[in-house]
């Protein structure tokens, strides 16, 4: 798998962390053998490269899967996992199904890929393919309408919002049952922690209740630091991961500026409170998306799940599994945090991306 990105100055591993970093993709390798592979593939070698012109490659003669060092240092590691991905397909195809004589990215390795759900292509991340013009004059429109929510006028701002939300909802029902080509992608959301809190976990079910995307915690390494961790996947077309994205990083930063006005206004001398009251934020916010599905469900406008979606969801995790979490205390903090969620009026002023089209996220191409 090739990039064409240019050369930058990175950080370097030291080599207690290189080798901490080799076992934990070993690791991964072995899980992914295991999900995706049925544990056909023999581990081969697994070593960093230095070479700028490749995420990744596959060595037939050597058995050996390379990983380019800067990929690793520099990407998230949910891209290193699926330019892993990549060169365990290539190796399935040599090794497994004896095809030896095609071109690397031939009908048996791209056939392996789109069975597996793995990218297929030499440069990269998979994601959705890029918007269609349906999608951007529906962003624009949302765009505009998140625009009108920042009215000082309580009930205008909140029509705005509910007006934005029903567009999305009906442009979702109209693809699903007219049966219109989607492309999905992934993205990773936040940075990687190592403890989920209820607020993240409550802001992951508004994305997937409301927002027309699959979401996931998925584990990810932190080769700098050697440690473990998991971050947010949240799955779907282009317009709705835009969405979603953009949901994700209102509600964060809404979350913590409420605190901190909360805090100001209570007097308070510390955080101790901090976590109950943002996932009472997170719960109110819930609550109030909740009422107008109702309304929009009471219309006639029902949102039946994507069944593509869920398939490509289902290839990239075979092996989910479904955990139940009791929440925090309710108390007092955490009634204030509802309170204040369910007066949350999603908006955003419109921003002009590099292209010069309307962008939910300002300077997203």
């Amino acid at each position: 798998m090739s990039t064409n990105t240019e050369p930058t100055e990175h950080a370097r591993l030291t080599l207690e962390l290189e080798a901490a970093l080799l076992r934990e993709l070993r690791s991964t390798y072995q899980d992914l053998n295991a999900s995706y592979f049925r544990r056909a593939l023999k581990i081969p070698t697994i070593e960093l490269g230095d070479a700028e012109r490749y995420l990744g490659r596959w060595h037939r003669e050597t058995r050996c899967i390379e990983i380019g060092r800067r990929l690793v240092i520099e990407r998230p590691w949910g891209i290193v996992v699926e330019v892993l991905k990549h060169e365990m397909a290539h190796q399935y195809v040599h090794e497994v199904l004896g095809q030896t004589s095609e071109q690397a990215h031939g009908p048996a390795f791209r056939g392996v890929c789109q069975r597996l759900g793995i990218d297929a292509h030499a440069s990269g991340l998979p994601d959705a393919r890029g918007e269609d013009p349906g999608e951007a004059r529906v962003l624009e429109r949302i765009a505009k309408l998140l625009a009108l929510a920042e009215s000082a006028n309580v009930n205008e701002a909140q029509a705005a919002m509910n007006a934005a939300q029903r567009l999305m909802l009906k442009y979702n029902i109209d693809s699903v049952a007219e049966r219109q080509a989607q492309g999905y992608g992934f993205r990773h959301l936040g940075k990687p922690t190592g403890r989920v809190t209820e607020a993240e976990r409550r802001l992951a079910s508004i994305l997937g209740k409301h927002f027309f995307v699959e979401v996931i915690w998925v584990p990810v390494y932190r080769p700098l630091e050697g440690k473990r961790g998991s971050v947010l996947e949240i799955c779907g077309t282009h317009a709705n991961l835009e969405m979603a994205s953009y949901v994700y990083a209102f509600l964060t930063r809404t979350a913590e500026q409420l605190w901190t006005t909360h805090k100001k206004a209570k007097a308070l001398g510390g955080n101790r409170d901090r976590r109950t009251f943002v996932a009472g934020v997170m719960a109110g916010f819930d609550e109030k998306l909740g009422t107008q599905r109702e309304i929009n469900t009471s219309e006639g406008l029902v949102w039946v799940k994507d069944a593509d979606l869920g398939r490509f969801y289902r290839q990239r995790h075979p092996r989910i599994q479904h955990v139940k979490y009791a929440g925090g205390p309710r108390s007092e903090a955490h009634a204030e945090g509802r309170a204040a969620g369910r007066r949350i009026v999603l908006h955003k002023p419109v921003g002009q991306g590099p292209s010069g089209g309307i962008r939910l996220l300002p300077g997203k191409s």
